[in-house]
């Protein structure tokens, strides 16, 4: 069990100090395209540091020791309540990578375990999962980001911290309010009328990320989130994966299929990883994206 101990900067501002943390580098979890709303920062001097705002709050990950995190803005019961849960630390990925090794079988598999090491699977906001990957369609990583922090600015609720304000990501009913116009208008494109779509879908219960969240068939997960405009299966197991908790969601793009064709032409077994699929995927994500075309 990791140890946790609290602090308080002269500034007023809380932070905890969490020890014996097994297989978590804040630097890949973040930076691995499963995450919008974190950059990279330097306002306390350590040598990672990623701050973003999630549910409704702004916070710093920080990261000095292979074995230890340290979160500014936060209180121990914060950390119990909140952020322990959003970084997977209650999951033992220990077992979980012996279980996708097993699996496998495979020395790429191994490759990309061993350099995606530290990665965990955040569990982020559903609605705001699902509004993210929507705006992820044919894009990349700036610019989602950039179209993702403007939608925050006009219709999120400011967040403060440290003399600078920053957005939470807005509700469907603050969304909801805006016209296709006014949405196109943040450079979203031809997205504009699928965000649209979503707000009006999921207020009148047509699609419900509570039924979603309850439901055990994953296939009828992917259903319902396919009934707005613009999801297919890429988008609704990517939003499945990273904001319903369902780790047996394997999203496939360009990487992945790639990385597919090259280390498993044969196809890869996902009924045998089952629960352990998505983060198999994205540790195949990382090696193939981020170390193979470096």
């Amino acid at each position: 069990m990791e140890e946790i101990r609290e602090y308080t900067l002269e500034n007023g501002i809380n932070y905890v100090i969490v020890n014996k943390i097994p297989r978590l580098d804040i630097f890949k979890a973040f930076d691995c395209g499963q995450c919008f709303r974190f950059d990279e920062v330097s306002l306390f001097g350590n040598k990672y540091e990623f701050g973003g705002v999630a549910f409704g709050k702004y916070v710093v990950f920080a990261q000095n020791k292979t074995d230890e995190i340290i979160i500014y803005n936060s209180t121990k019961e914060d950390y119990l309540n909140i952020w322990r849960k959003f970084l997977s630390l209650d999951v033992d990925y220990e077992e979980i990578d012996k279980t996708i090794s097993r699996a496998t079988k495979s020395e790429h598999m191994e490759k990309a375990i061993k350099c995606s090491q530290g990665i965990r699977i955040l569990r982020q906001d559903s609605w705001e999962t699902v509004c993210s990957f929507i705006i992820s369609q044919n894009n990349n990583i700036p610019r989602i980001k950039k179209i993702i922090a403007s939608l925050c600015e006009k219709y999120g609720e400011s967040v403060c911290f440290l003399d600078k304000t920053y957005y939470s990501f807005p509700t469907c009913e603050a969304l909801s309010k805006a016209t296709e116009g006014e949405i196109f208008e943040l450079k979203t494109g031809f997205r504009a009328k699928y965000i649209v779509d979503a707000c009006k879908k999921i207020s009148d219960k047509t699609v419900s990320l509570d039924r979603i969240k309850s439901e055990s068939d994953f296939e009828r997960c992917v259903d319902e989130l396919c009934l707005i405009k613009g999801v297919g299966l890429k988008v609704a197991s990517c939003a499945l994966l990273f904001g319903f908790e369902r780790t047996e969601a394997f999203p496939i793009d360009v990487w992945m299929k790639r990385a597919l064709e090259k280390y498993f032409p044969n196809g890869i077994d996902l009924q045998a990883l089952g629960k352990t699929a998505g983060i198999a995927q994205q540790y195949l994500f990382y090696y193939e994206k981020y170390i193979q075309n470096s």
